[in-house]
């Protein structure tokens, strides 16, 4: 892989801004848009029926406070009576208090009347409750659909990315986009929606029922709005670029991680592992810091909006019973106004226990954004020229290519390979040669010239088209956990049973499979765990002949294994490349004597081609690569 410039959206990358990540993220709600409709109407009716429940009560305590009164009451006297009564004694608190209150002397508790309003206040709760879990499970439902589509489009947005990306971006931190970062922006979707549904109309039903109680108590309730607005916005801002550097450095523990995994055997052979814990821990440090922070920081919002709620109890309180005491409110109405203040700030604080929630959640959209954001490989064209049927005659027509604009690795390069025949490339390391083969599999796009197949411009080929007529097998063999026959029918999923055989057979696999357990059906990992490099690479080389490729590309086939396992390989694909156009990388010399045409590349360029008795008889770069390898060897 070729270094570049940095990752679209990586780890260096300056996060967007919290409001308009967050209007994007809750703009994927949008096909879902009717049962969201649905349940915002679920939330509102659960809202107003709780909304009711402490005014109701309310009325239940002026029944028993009323009846307690009246009981105390001469029953010789009415109410107006025994309001004149007071006055002229001087109790005029006690007869502005008695004149607001719906009494009848004499006369106790109602608990029939009691009975009834209790038993309406329960109804309206236990209906609340069926709205809450309604629009809980269909909320449940929306979320669920909501991040499956932000996966697929996510999976599919990788596979339109080029190669040029995943070159240059840290395989944990993509991995950690696609997976902790999806799962975070769920779990904070799952557990905000509709708390923070319930909680703003909680607060607009609240507010209405405080305002038709007591427009000067409701005044006083507001006061600590601002003030917790205030709070919640100056802790978010604070607590935002640790939540960004929170899940960056879960990247790059991730990172770190899969690292250290997979090159565990060099590791430990160079005895690094120190070091390798070294890097975790410094990594894992950072990652605990930015986490602590984020959350402690957030985590003061609450009891910043606690104890603005608890000033505002006192001052209600206070009021509130002043104003019962000169009849113009009720007992009842107060406490009722008192059970809105609490419900009114428990709201409040919930928006403000959210807001960490969202903070970490946006981080991670904004992470995921960025992929879906970066730079797709160039599109296919809408009419697609389709390849004739032939053997598949290969041109290189003046091509130009480099990883970086300004280091060109291949500089105006023309070659023809002719069909069925087999063309080596050698050189030394970094010449160009695994780019040549990358550029004809359009892994990336050239910057100049045209590479054409039996005639026709790859770039005027579908990507999948082109891939379909060109069969690889590389240095770097890669088998997906499977049994041993699904690896090779990876090459053709609706290849036969007899097909498969062949290729096994073809490829030499057939020689060592039924040694294992299970013969075909033993089932062996990604890394190709229970079989040895030779026989994994013998697999994959099974793999090409399922596909039956009209053009073969050979990657250093044969450079990690023995001896013996390489005469087996030369001869698979010695059959392999049979009546087929093969371009075959190497670096051992001797195994491509009897290609038909040898192509010497130096720095992006072809300095010799010929056969191999012509080339050692020409006494240029290619003599010297085999004199020098052959003298290296002896």
């Amino acid at each position: 892989m070729r270094p570049g410039g940095p990752v679209p959206g990586g780890p260096g990358s300056k996060p967007k801004s919290f409001l308009p990540s967050l209007k994007r993220l809750l703009r994927r709600l949008a096909p879902e848009r009717f049962v969201v409709g649905a349940i915002i109407v679920l939330v509102i009716a659960s809202v107003v029926l709780n909304t009711l429940g402490p005014y109701l009560l309310g009325k239940a305590t002026n029944l028993v406070f009323d009846g307690f009164v009246g009981k105390q009451l001469d029953p010789g006297l009415t109410k107006d009576q025994t309001v004149e009564l007071l006055r002229r004694q001087g109790e005029d608190t006690r007869a502005d208090m008695l004149s607001a209150m719906n009494v009848i002397p004499g006369t106790g508790i109602d608990f029939d009347a009691v009975g009834r309003v209790l038993a309406i206040v329960l109804t309206l709760y236990v209906a609340a409750s069926l709205f809450g879990w309604m629009q809980g499970y269909l909320l449940n439902i929306v979320i669920n659909r909501t991040v499956k589509r932000l996966r697929d489009e996510v999976e599919h947005k990788l596979h339109r990315l080029p190669l040029r990306y995943f070159d240059t971006a840290p395989r944990g931190d993509v991995l950690s986009r696609v997976t902790n970062d999806v799962d975070n922006v769920s779990q904070t979707l799952q557990q905000t929606m509709s708390q923070l549904l319930t909680s703003l109309f909680t607060v607009l039903g609240i507010l209405i029922m405080m305002f038709w109680i007591s427009p000067l108590l409701a005044l006083i309730a507001l006061l600590t709005v601002p003030a917790a607005i205030a709070v919640t916005a100056q802790i978010a801002k604070r607590s935002k670029p640790h939540f960004v550097d929170q899940w960056k450095y879960t990247g790059e523990v991730n990172s770190s991680v899969e690292e250290a995994y997979t090159g565990h055997e060099i590791i430990t052979a160079f005895g690094r592992s120190r070091e390798v814990g070294r890097e975790f821990d410094k990594r894992n440090g950072k990652l605990y810091n930015a986490s602590f922070r984020a959350q402690f920081i957030s985590g003061l919002i609450m009891p910043a909006i606690m104890f603005l709620g608890n000033v505002n109890f006192v001052f209600i309180a206070l009021v509130g019973g002043l104003r019962v005491a000169t009849g113009n409110l009720s007992l009842g109405e107060v406490q009722a106004f008192i059970q809105y203040s609490r419900q009114f700030s428990q709201p409040l604080t919930q928006i403000g226990a959210m807001a960490n929630l969202l903070q970490s959640g946006v981080a991670s959209a904004e992470r995921i954004f960025e992929i879906l954001d970066a730079e797709e490989q160039s599109t296919d064209p809408l009419v697609e020229q389709p390849l004739p049927d032939g053997r598949g005659r290969v041109e290189f027509d003046d091509v130009s290519f480099g990883y970086d604009p300004e280091s060109p690795v291949i500089e105006g390069l023309s070659l023809v390979a002719d069909p069925g025949h087999v063309v080596a490339i050698v050189g030394p390391t970094g010449a160009g040669k695994t780019t040549l083969v990358n550029l004809l599999m359009r892994f990336y796009e050239l910057d100049a010239g045209t590479i054409r197949i039996d005639g026709v411009d790859i770039t005027t080929i579908n990507r999948e088209h082109l891939r379909e007529r060109i069969g690889m097998v590389l240095q770097d063999t890669w088998l997906f956990q499977g049994t041993i026959r699904d690896n090779i029918a990876y090459g053709n999923p609706d290849a036969t049973e007899a097909d498969i055989l062949d290729a096994a057979r073809a490829a030499y696999v057939d020689r060592f499979v039924h040694s294992l357990p299970n013969g075909y059906d033993t089932v062996i990992d990604e890394e190709g765990g229970g079989v040895s490099t030779g026989e994994k690479q013998l697999i994959t080389i099974a793999r090409a002949f399922l596909a039956k490729p009209s053009i073969l590309i050979l990657d250093e086939a044969t450079s990690s294994v023995d001896t013996r396992t390489e005469l087996l390989v030369q001869h698979a694909t010695a059959a392999l490349r049979r009546d087929r156009t093969s371009f075959v990388i190497a670096h051992r010399l001797s195994t491509i004597r009897d290609a038909d045409l040898i192509v010497v590349m130096q720095k992006g360029r072809i300095v010799e081609q010929g056969t191999h008795e012509r080339l050692l008889a020409e006494r240029g770069a290619y003599f010297d690569l085999y004199n020098a390898q052959f003298a290296a060897a002896e």
